[in-house]
């Protein structure tokens, strides 16, 4: 397993370009293989688990060519899928196995989804539940994976009010509707990322959004068409908040994905004073795309609100980070949701918090931080096989004045392959050890 050794860095400068968006990434292959011609791609994320997802359509019969980011996918139409002859392997994917889960709910014959021990231990009774209530035939043990699909079932509309905030629910049930007869309807009692719809518009698919409900008629065809993935958000906020905590720094990112369903992370560091403008804003293949600039600032602690939480749901390891370095407290609450994700995000990354000397006090839903000065730690700090857990605390070294060790990082090349190139390029210190 490999390691970070992560050390101060005082000048962050530059201008660079993350990888492509992971939620948009997954979401091109899934509904370029069931469109109706040939979808071309850019921008891709050659990341593990938007790879897994890929590799998993061509199990299914689906020819798709890559070289590099760039994709071609000869789509076979909605039910043109094939049987896979083994189970599909989704690794750590847990975006791949809950919307694969819908769609596969309606397929003539039978799948199994199945991961890595992270991907085993998430719970999947908040898609297992609605696509039964439609007609699915799903389960797994203890509702976890592998998942067991008995194909052949006629899927019936639903009309289903989301318990949590989830855009993997809300996906889910959305493409498990475009198999069913009639109307399905998804109710949210928060704003959640919107990618599959808007994604579905591009491949003229006809979706309505009004008032916090998300509705389509199924049976209906997509149209191949041409996507352009802009910058993944999620991995352009672990240099926001690295230029943020900085002593000196002015960064920017170019052609990031600002989807307004996804840009709560720009919004809470700002609360908490960071400095960061946006460019050149455009739209790109249905997405509002802009450059970040983003430059060294004194940030205070804040009461993070609600509203913003599931904004920022992925992004919660590196502002907790962000915490650790403002004058004052950040309290988050209303994040049960962080407990399910690839590790229980709010107790390791407390674990670690604790082991660099910042104070802490850990919620059932959430996490109070005292911003201080980091301390000298005895341990490594244990990422849990969690990607953005390894990735936040590199982030952490360029305020610390002393070596930083993470364990297993092998997981970073599930989201960001090129994160530690991308970091030192812009003055970050961080060794990769084997």
């Amino acid at each position: 397993m490999a390691s970070f050794v992560a050390s101060k860095s005082k000048n962050l400068e530059g201008s660079i370009k993350v990888p492509g968006d992971k939620s948009i990434s997954h979401r091109s292959i899934m509904l370029g293989s069931i469109a109706n011609g040939e979808t071309r791609i850019s921008g891709f994320l050659q990341g593990e688990d938007s790879l897994a997802t890929l590799n998993a359509f061509k199990e299914m019969g689906v020819n798709i060519k890559r070289s590099g980011s760039n994709v071609i996918i000869n789509g076979v139409g909605m039910h043109g899928l094939k049987e896979p002859l083994k189970p599909l392997d989704l690794g750590n994917s847990g975006t791949s196995i809950r919307l694969m889960a819908g769609l596969l709910s309606a397929q003539s014959f039978n799948t199994e989804l199945t991961g890595d021990d992270s991907l085993s231990k998430r719970p999947m009774a908040r898609v297992i539940e609605p696509l039964t209530q439609m007609g699915a035939k799903i389960t797994g043990p203890d509702s976890k994976p592998p998942l067991s699909i008995i194909g052949g079932q006629k899927l019936s509309s639903l009309t289903y009010t989301l318990p949590v905030a989830s855009a993997q629910i809300k996906s889910c049930l959305l493409l498990a509707g475009l198999y069913a007869e009639g109307e399905t309807c998804i109710i949210e009692n928060a704003v959640t990322r919107d990618h599959t719809e808007r994604m579905l518009k591009g491949f003229g698919y006809k979706v309505n959004s009004v008032n916090g409900m998300v509705s389509l008629s199924g049976q209906g065809e997509l149209k191949a068409c041409n996507i352009e993935v802009p910058s993944d958000i999620s991995s352009s906020a672990f240099f926001m908040v690295a230029a943020s905590i900085a002593e000196n720094a002015d960064i920017t990112l170019q052609a990031v994905n600002i989807n307004p369903t996804r840009t709560g992370v720009i919004d809470i560091l700002r609360l908490m004073g960071a400095n960061i403008n946006l460019q050149n804003e455009r739209e790109e293949a249905g997405e509002l795309v802009a450059d970040i600039r983003v430059c060294s600032a004194n940030l205070k602690g804040i009461e993070i609100p609600h509203s913003l939480v599931p904004l920022a749901i992925d992004e919660f390891p590196v502002i907790f980070i962000a915490a650790s370095c403002a004058k004052g407290v950040t309290v988050l609450t209303g994040a049960r949701e962080l407990r399910v994700k690839e590790s229980d995000r709010i107790q390791v990354m407390a674990d670690g918090l604790t082991s660099l000397g910042i104070d802490n006090i850990v919620l059932e839903d959430g996490i109070e931080i005292t911003g201080g000065q980091f301390k000298r730690q005895d341990s490594i700090i244990k990422s849990h096989h969690d990607h953005r857990i390894s990735m936040a605390f590199a982030v952490a070294s360029v305020r610390s004045n002393f070596e930083i060790n993470i364990d297993d990082v092998d997981n970073v090349k599930t989201s960001f392959p090129n994160f530690v190139e991308l970091a030192n390029q812009i003055g970050m210190n961080i060794n990769e050890v084997n």
